[in-house]
């Protein structure tokens, strides 16, 4: 790894709050930014791996999971976002009622078809999808109109939404809004709501521990957390 980078690893929902403070990480790291991007998941899997980072941005239990068996410093825990998910359709195309589980039940059974993350090893959202659809009864009903993204970067539901593959996308918020040729919806209904709690940390074999550490400081402050909010996420 270059020794003028810091190196990030961290949760697509965070892809575009580092796109869009990559200059100012640099001002105040002193180290250009490296950022790659992936389901916290596979994130997890990369640091257990041995791969090298300054900074890594997972779930909350993920990180706290990784303090405990010592992939990551226990004292660099930091509390960075909340993520809610929320539903996107087609640019122009009618935006439907999910004012209530019972409206968001029958927008999801009047959809010709819906993109959701994979149940398993795309995120979060497509397991919390899967359980939905089991806990509203409409399962079986909603087999064949699914369409499921990869998770990552190049797998957002929104993408899958934007190219008219499906009428109706469900995704964590930040990820939804990180399409631009979408229209979103809104939240979930409070009854049917995921919120995702990220936590950053410092890995134990990172090159840089000290960039990381003011890298992590940065994202608490009053200046980042308004792009956090921006994106879609909720500042912790």
């Amino acid at each position: 790894m270059n020794e003028a980078e810091v190196k990030v690893l961290a949760t697509t929902a965070m892809k575009t709050v580092f796109e869009e403070l990559a200059p100012r990480i640099q001002g105040a790291t002193g180290r250009r930014l490296s950022a790659s991007f992936g389901p916290s998941v596979q994130i997890e899997k990369r640091i257990a791996d041995g791969e090298a980072a300054d900074v890594a941005i997972l779930t909350s239990a993920a990180a706290k999971d990784m303090a405990e068996r010592g992939r990551v410093l226990a004292p660099s825990l930091t509390d960075i976002a909340r993520s809610s998910l929320g539903v996107a359709v087609q640019r122009g195309a009618p935006k439907p009622d999910i004012s209530s589980a019972d409206a968001f039940k029958a927008a999801l059974l009047a959809a010709k078809s819906v993109a959701v993350s994979k149940p398993v090893g795309a995120g979060l959202s497509g397991a919390h999808m899967a359980k939905l659809l089991r806990e509203l009864g409409i399962a079986e009903a909603m087999a064949a109109k699914m369409k499921y993204g990869a998770g990552g970067v190049t797998g957002l539901v929104g993408l899958i939404v934007a190219r008219g593959e499906a009428e109706m996308g469900v995704q964590q918020i930040a990820e939804l809004k990180a399409v631009p040729d979408i229209d979103f919806v809104g939240p979930l209904p409070p009854a049917l709501q995921a919120v995702t709690p990220f936590t950053a940390a410092v890995p134990a074999n990172a090159p840089s521990p000290e960039a990381g550490r003011k890298l992590i400081a940065f994202l608490t402050t009053t200046e980042a957390k308004r792009v956090i909010e921006a994106s879609g996420l909720e500042p912790a």
